[in-house]
C-alpha cells in the first residue's frame, strides 16, 4: 500500500504494480467466487474475473432476462450458472451485486449461507450503512468488504477489454479471518480496477448517492435542461441549442478535462471562453452550493435511502419509472439528441 498525496492530503492507494494479478490469483486460488445478481455490475465484474483466471460462478433468478443474458455470455447452467441459493451455498466469496431493493428482498436467503470464514462482498455501501432500514446485518464470523468501481459495469468491462482499468474504492467492514485485506485487494485487481483507494462503507454510499443525485446525473441533467430551454426561448434552433449544451460538452470539452484537467481545458479554449467561464463559475457555485449541502444532509440522515426503499416497494414502481424516463426520452432536447447522434460521422457510415 502506498501513501499518495492528493491536493495536500495523503491517502492509502494500491496499484497493480505493487499488487499484480499473479499475487491476486495466489491469494484467491482456493476460493469460489459466487456472483449473486447479473444486472448492472454483475456481468462486467464476473466476466473480468473469469477472464483473469479466477473460479467464478453466477447466482441468478430463473427465468429472467438477466439469466438469459448470463447464458448468452457463456455461463453454463448447472456448471457455472445456478439459482441464487445454490450459488450462495457453493461460494466461499459471495458477491452481493443485486440492486439495493433486491438485496433487501434476498437477504434472508443469502444470510443462511454465510457460514463462518466466508467473505461477503459488496460494490455499494447502501445495505450495510442503512441497516436500520434494510435489516442487512452480517454474522460476526465472516469477512465483509467492498470494491466500488467508479463507473458502470459496462465501462468496467469495456476498459478491461481495452487493457485499461477503472479506478475503484475499497473498504473493509469486518475482518473475521485476519485475511480480509489481501482478499479484498485481490478481488479489486481481479475485477479490473485501475488503482484502489481506501474508503469506508459509509463514506462510499454518502459520496455515491450525492454524486448520482448531483453532478453525475441529477444536476447535470437539470443544468442541461435549463440552458437548452433558455436558448430555445431566445429563438435558437433545437440543433444549435443541443450542440451548444450537450454535444460540445460530451464530444469535446469533457474529454479534455479528463485528459489534462479543467485549467488545461480553459487554457486551450478561446480567450473569450476563458474570461466568461472564469467570471461565471463563482456565480454558479454560489447558486448550487446550498443545494448540494441540502442533498448531502438528506443522504447522511438516511432520508434518501428511505425515499429509495419506499419507492421500490410500490408495486407499480417500474411502470412509474418507465413513464418518467419516457418523458425525458421524448422531450425535444433528447429527441434532437437522437438526430444529432445519427449525424455523427462514425454513425453515418453504418
Amino acid at each position: 500500500m502506498a501513501k499518495i498525496n492528493f491536493g495536500g492530503t495523503e491517502e492509502n492507494v494500491v496499484t497493480r504494480e505493487e499488487f499484480p494479478l499473479s499475487k491476486a490469483l495466489e491469494v484467491l486460488k482456493d476460493e469460489t467466487i459466487a456472483v449473486i445478481g447479473y444486472g448492472v455490475q454483475g456481468p462486467g465484474q464476473a466476466l473480468n474475473l473469469k477472464d483473469n483466471g479466477f473460479n467464478v460462478i453466477i447466482g441468478q433468478r430463473h427465468p429472467s432476462p438477466s439469466y438469459e443474458q448470463a447464458v448468452k455470455d457463456g455461463w453454463v447452467p448447472g456448471e457455472t450458472l445456478f439459482s441464487v441459493e445454490e450459488a450462495a451455498e457453493k461460494g466461499t466469496v459471495i458477491f452481493n451485486l443485486l440492486s439495493d431493493a433486491g438485496q433487501i428482498a434476498c437477504w434472508p436467503t443469502l444470510k443462511k449461507h454465510l457460514t463462518a470464514g466466508k467473505m461477503l462482498y459488496f460494490s455499494h455501501g447502501f445495505g450495510i450503512t442503512y441497516h436500520d432500514q434494510t435489516d442487512i446485518i452480517p454474522p460476526a464470523d465472516i469477512d465483509v468488504a467492498l470494491i466500488a468501481p467508479k463507473g458502470s459495469g459496462t465501462s468496467l468491462r469495456r476498459l478491461f477489454l481495452e487493457g485499461k482499468g477503472l479506478n475503484s474504492s475499497y473498504a473493509i467492514f469486518q475482518d473475521a479471518t485476519g485475511k480480509a485485506f489481501d482478499k479484498t485487494i485481490a478481488l479489486g485487481i481481479g475485477v479490473g480496477s485501475g488503482y484502489l483507494f481506501e474508503t469506508t462503507f459509509q463514506k462510499e454510499v454518502y459520496s455515491d448517492l450525492t454524486g448520482e443525485r448531483g453532478i453525475l446525473m441529477g444536476a447535470l441533467a437539470g443544468v442541461m435542461e435549463a440552458q437548452y430551454e433558455t436558448l430555445r426561448a431566445n429563438g435558437h434552433s433545437p440543433s444549435e441549442a443541443f450542440n451548444e449544451t450537450v454535444e460540445e460538452l460530451t464530444e469535446s470539452l469533457i474529454k479534455l478535462v479528463a485528459e489534462n484537467g479543467m485549467d488545461w481545458m480553459y487554457a486551450n479554449c478561446s480567450t473569450t471562453a476563458q474570461r466568461g467561464a472564469l467570471d461565471w463559475k463563482p456565480r454558479f457555485k454560489e447558486a448550487v452550493l446550498p443545494v448540494f449541502k441540502d442533498l448531502y444532509n438528506s443522504v447522511a440522515t438516511g432520508n434518501e435511502a428511505k425515499i429509495t426503499i419506499e419507492a421500490n416497494r410500490q408495486e407499480d414502481y417500474r411502470v412509474k419509472l418507465n413513464e418518467e424516463l419516457r418523458e425525458i426520452r421524448e422531450s425535444e432536447m433528447w429527441q434532437t439528441g437522437q438526430q444529432v447522434r445519427k449525424l455523427r460521422p462514425d454513425n453515418s457510415k453504418k
